[in-house]
């Protein structure tokens, strides 16, 4: 039961931290360029730096967001069901076991 919890728990709170922090970083770039953020950084026709300073500021928002959320999510699993979620335990970094 508490692997299905987390299967849904776990993307879910991912899912809900790149949308908010989508909508953040959006406020926050208007608010400081004064400008919308570009539709496409990929589009020829948008800046290179606007391009790259768009995609470093909302990569980074994002990814630390979701981090955050998804920590906290585990924290709560943790607390809730007296273990790590599936997969987040010692020895599932994805390091191959070394066989003597």
């Amino acid at each position: 039961m508490s692997s299905i919890v987390w299967k849904f728990a776990g993307p879910g709170a991912g899912i809900l931290a790149t949308a908010v922090a989508r909508r953040v970083t959006k406020k926050v770039w208007v608010a400081v360029t004064k400008s919308p953020p570009p539709e496409n950084p990929e589009d020829p026709d948008v800046a290179w730096r606007e391009a790259v300073v768009w995609a470093l500021a909302s990569g980074a928002v994002i990814g630390i967001t979701r981090l955050l959320v998804e920590r906290q999510a585990a924290v709560w699993y943790r607390n809730s069901f007296g273990e790590l979620p599936p997969g987040l335990g010692p020895g599932t970094d994805g390091e191959v076991e070394k066989y003597s």
